[in-house]
């Protein structure tokens, strides 16, 4: 297997970054207990991975290597079926777009430590203006989706994905001291072993991005 098809991983662990929403995906939802929530997770993930496996495998089927980083591009602009579907994935943007950036926000106020209470509404406008015009000035200059897509998913989405969950989880089971149970020490382990391979993902798809 070659080391660049690390990059693929990195840019389809970009499809799974928005786990920092699942405790408010969890309060919002009807009789939320964890089984029907674990139900809900798996087939929501199920029909995303289907999804993606399905385009991904016709669209390479299609144009082979010369995909481009945005797959639509690959098509004439006289189409009238693929011009339906930038207007989709446009539209999917714009209403898909504030729930990441929620979280973006609410992380940089979180890392700046600005207590909730002091939150007003016009810091988190100036706020969210602030981090906007940084990110449109970012996708005013960065115009190739491919390396932003393996980039991010090797930095950030390797990060969100295997890194951080599994050191949260070490923690919890840490703190736990002799309460743990014996499936849990081992289920840290196994997180261990999830934040090693995560890191190495990150590196080398990182590494080999930037090439």
């Amino acid at each position: 297997v070659s080391p660049n098809s690390l990059i693929l991983v990195c840019m389809l662990s970009t499809a799974y970054i928005a786990h920092f929403n699942a405790p408010r995906f969890f309060r919002e939802l009807k009789d939320n207990t964890m089984s029907r929530f674990g139900k809900v997770t798996g087939i929501s993930f199920g029909i995303s991975t289907a999804i993606y496996a399905i385009v991904s495998a016709m669209a390479f089927l299609t144009f082979g290597a010369n995909c481009d980083g945005l797959i639509l591009n690959n098509y004439s602009t006289k189409d009238l079926l693929i011009s339906a579907s930038r207007f989709a994935v446009a539209i999917s943007l714009i209403f898909s777009y504030p729930l990441l950036f929620v979280g973006t926000r609410d992380g940089t106020l979180d890392l700046l430590k600005v207590p909730e209470e002091k939150r007003s509404a016009s810091l988190l406008n100036q706020a969210t203006f602030a981090l906007l015009g940084i990110t449109t000035a970012l996708a005013w200059k960065l115009t190739d989706l491919s390396f932003i897509a393996s980039i991010s998913g090797a930095v950030f989405g390797t990060a969100l994905i295997f890194v951080y969950p599994s050191l949260m989880f070490r923690g919890a089971i840490k703190n736990l001291g002799d309460k743990a149970t014996a499936r849990q020490k081992k289920e840290g382990t196994f997180a261990l072993f999830v934040n090693i391979i995560g890191i190495v993902i990150a590196a080398i798809g990182t590494k080999m991005s930037l090439q």
